[in-house]
């Protein structure tokens, strides 16, 4: 939809609003720390944009179903694949669980890797096919994971999703981290002041392609 018209000089040329897709994966509702980061996240965002269209999925509400060759062709996950593709911006809401993603942030990305659609291989090798759009990730850890820390090893959530959103072409990437959250009430609301903070710093702004 167009939004509106820009004055260039005498020229008018219209203005087509950003696309900003808002991805939750955490099971634990209104007690979620990544949900209430994802949440300011696109807030903030729209305080920049008045004019961003945000469109949600709730990943753990409405589970996606694990990919099969057969339902890679089925109409709920093209869905998916034009739902992202269609995106400037994407928040996603992503809680570690033993470690890694929750297995339906997973299943959403198995539907949006795809050979062909998002990424291909040729004579240099692999080439993403989605750069120029910005991803916001929201990471909450019960632990502590940093790079300093002894359990650093055992960090799979973050890297995966670098590993994941790089391997397509995407390299506007951000991390907005809350960890230890599980370490008492204390260490939990430190973590999420100093995540809502970096929160605040968050502009819009379009990655050229």
């Amino acid at each position: 939809m167009l939004a509106s018209i820009a004055s260039r000089g005498t020229q008018q040329v219209w203005t087509v609003p950003m696309k900003l897709l808002h991805l939750d994966s955490s099971i634990q509702g209104d007690a979620s720390a990544s949900r209430r980061l994802s949440a300011a996240i696109v807030e903030q965002l729209r305080g920049s944009d008045a004019s961003l269209e945000v469109r949600y999925r709730d990943l753990a509400a409405a589970p996606l179903p694990h990919i099969t060759l057969p339902g890679l062709a089925r109409e709920a996950a093209v869905s998916v694949l034009d739902e992202f593709l269609a995106a400037d911006i994407i928040v996603i809401g992503a809680p570690m669980y033993n470690f890694g993603l929750p297995t339906q942030l997973k299943a959403w990305f198995d539907h949006i890797l795809i050979a062909g659609k998002t990424f291909r291989y040729g004579e240099q090798g692999v080439e993403g096919l989605a750069g120029g759009k910005r991803v916001v990730v929201a990471l909450s850890r019960g632990g502590i994971y940093a790079a300093s820390s002894p359990m650093a090893a055992n960090e799979h959530a973050e890297a995966h999703v670098r590993a994941m959103l790089g391997f397509i072409g995407i390299t506007d990437l951000t991390f907005i981290v809350a960890e230890g959250v599980a370490f008492g009430e204390e260490v939990r609301a430190a973590a999420m002041e100093g995540a809502l903070a970096e929160v605040k710093a968050i502009g819009v702004h379009a990655q050229a392609a």
